[in-house]
């Protein structure tokens, strides 16, 4: 707050600011610029990030920030702007070609493409400066696309998610009807 009145920044500004920094500069810095002194971070499927500026900043160098496929892109599917907040649903995309530490520890480069769709909430203070991040993605999803999870033992899918998304046209219900039992004769 500042002489009573809240500051007015975009937002949605500052979010793209920090996804650009940690994606295109791929610089931990500039990333950490856009965010409270004491932000937290969480990859809600895997439970990675970290809370308080030193674990944030050190999981940004160590694991996320310059440690993805150089091919990752980012698309944009909506965003929802709030008084304090911004969740945007993305489609993130990229050839599973190294580790992967905040989505696929330990789990070595399979060469499979991924697409994968992700929601992500970030929320501000009252300067506008992002104060924490939950990412979410559907880790089965992940694993059926890498090639560690089989879709047809389990009712899970892969990038038809992301497909869907997409186009909302593409059938629906396939999950049900693959995993429904055979109708018995009478």
């Amino acid at each position: 707050m500042s002489g009573g009145h809240p500051v007015t920044k975009d937002l949605g500004a500052v979010f793209d600011a920090h996804v650009k920094a940690e994606f295109v500069d791929m610089e931990v810095a500039a990333a950490m610029a856009t965010m409270t002194a004491e932000p937290y971070v969480t990859h809600v499927p895997t439970l990675t990030g970290g809370t308080g500026r030193a674990q944030v900043e050190q999981f940004y160098r160590d694991y996320f920030v310059g440690h993805w496929p150089h091919d990752v892109d980012v698309k944009p599917l909506s965003r929802t702007v709030g008084e304090n907040r911004v969740v945007d649903e993305l489609i993130v995309s990229f050839t599973h070609d190294r580790e992967i530490p905040a989505y696929l520890p330990g789990v070595a480069p399979t060469g499979r493409k991924v697409t994968l769709p992700h929601v992500v909430v970030m929320g501000f203070d009252d300067g506008g400066r992002i104060a924490y991040e939950h990412i979410y993605w559907d880790q089965a999803a992940l694993l059926v696309q890498i090639g560690l999870l089989d879709p047809a033992l389990l009712p899970v899918s892969g990038a038809e998610q992301a497909k869907r998304l997409l186009d909302p046209t593409r059938p629906a219900n396939e999950i049900i009807d693959r995993r429904r039992p055979p109708a018995r004769s009478v």
